[in-house]
């Protein structure tokens, strides 16, 4: 007899990451989703045998490399120091906010959107002030463009790492770049559009002040630049070997510990970074994966999807995209990517469900991690963005997104 248990566990989970809020408790996501991991462990929904080999080894040592690499690159000054000098180029309010749309959401593809969330706030915000620009304008920039320029690659985030580790994909890079790197270029335009025309006013504004130099690591930074070559060498190599022999010579998880090895071996502040990773993301990951086989096991989500809705492009963007914001998008894809290999959905399938579970994060502030997290961060400077504020913009620009990768992947594919 099938046990509903673990489908009640998951309804309250996703409940909870909606509200975040119970009573005078403000919940982060991580602890919703290791409470449900408990839950149905303690329940014996799921064995604890089961629930340690759901725990996906190369996921989580790919984002535990990325994370060391993306935290000494903000530790050592490196990042911020590439963000002076593209931004100090700047003149007008429509190049700032191109060059944070494009120039973050180029580097979402080489770093988890996670991470330049983090990074991207203090900087926008001060872009703002040096060039007395809205800072909900800018906020509002940072996110779409982490979000929008992470569709196009493996790494840029976890929904995408999901997609290409699960779905055996030879070739992710090279994959995701042929399937959806001009898509993505042209929503990253689009958006532009989007924000000059809902910000119009802000866009007749030339009073701009210096941009201060950022402190940097000398040390540090030059181990950050190393591994930063590591990851755009080994990309390299995948791409040129999927070319030859049709499959990646060295896999993701191998990429992200190779770059964080020379930080982890040589830097005198190793212990420092490793304890400043994001650490409540990897357990949520890890509590992530036991709930989610605890609820394949039951069954019961399998039943309720179609083969015909799997196969469809627009169905898969439309549902990604709505469901993402009830139960964030990472947590959705582990539910939907299996259903969609099962099916025998082909690439143009694996990059609608990639590509709509990622630029959900637009639609509003629910639809993505790193929307909440340059929320957080902003408002610890005393800025914020409304739920309203963001859906403004959000609605149409996803609706418009959805039009550009609906009509890519059906020419393409």
């Amino acid at each position: 007899m099938t046990s509903y248990l673990p489908i009640l566990v998951l309804a309250a989970v996703f409940l909870l990451i909606a509200i975040r809020q119970v009573g005078r408790f403000n919940l982060k996501i991580w602890q919703i989703m290791l409470g449900g991991a408990v839950a149905v462990l303690v329940t014996g929904q799921i064995s604890p045998s089961d629930a340690l080999f759901a725990i996906d080894p190369s996921v989580m040592l790919f984002l535990f490399g990325m994370f060391v690499v993306g935290e000494a690159m903000v530790a050592s000054g490196y990042l911020s120091c590439i963000a002076h000098r593209f931004f100090a180029r700047a003149k007008k309010p429509d190049q700032v906010v191109l060059f944070i749309l494009f120039g973050m959401g180029i580097l979402s593809a080489l770093l988890m959107n996670d991470t330049l969330a983090v990074i991207g706030t203090p900087l926008v915000l001060g872009l703002a002030a040096s060039r007395k620009i809205s800072p909900k304008l800018l906020l509002l920039a940072l996110a779409i463009a982490i979000t929008t320029g992470s569709v196009m690659s493996p790494i840029g985030n976890p929904q995408n790492l999901l997609v290409a580790l699960n779905s055996g994909m030879a070739s992710p890079f090279l994959t995701f770049v042929v399937w959806l790197g001009i898509p993505t270029l042209i929503c990253l335009a689009v958006s532009w559009g989007v924000l000059r025309w809902m910000y119009r006013d802000e866009f007749t504004r030339n009073n701009f002040g210096e941009i201060p130099v950022p402190a940097c690591d000398d040390r540090l930074m030059l181990l950050s630049k190393i591994s930063l070559a590591i990851i755009l060498l080994l990309a390299a190599v995948n791409i040129v070997a999927s070319l030859i022999t049709g499959s990646m010579f060295v896999t993701l998880p191998l990429i992200a510990i190779g770059a964080a090895l020379p930080i982890i071996l040589f830097s005198h502040r190793r212990v420092e970074i490793v304890r400043s990773i994001d650490w409540c993301t990897l357990v949520f990951f890890a509590a992530m994966f036991i709930l989610m086989e605890s609820v394949w096991q039951t069954g019961v989500f399998q039943s309720l999807v179609g083969g015909g809705m799997l196969a469809s492009i627009p169905a898969l963007l439309a549902t990604s995209v709505v469901i993402s914001q009830f139960i964030s998008n990472v947590p959705f894809v582990a539910l939907f990517q299996p259903l969609v290999t099962e099916a025998g959905a082909g690439t143009a399938q694996l990059m609608a469900l990639a590509a709509g579970s990622t630029i959900a994060g637009n639609l509003t502030i629910l639809g993505a991690a790193s929307n909440v997290i340059i929320i957080q961060n902003a408002e610890k400077q005393g800025e914020t963005l409304t739920f309203f504020e963001f859906m403004k913009v959000g609605v149409p620009l996803t609706v418009l997104q959805v039009i550009v990768y609906w009509g890519w992947l059906v020419v393409v594919g």
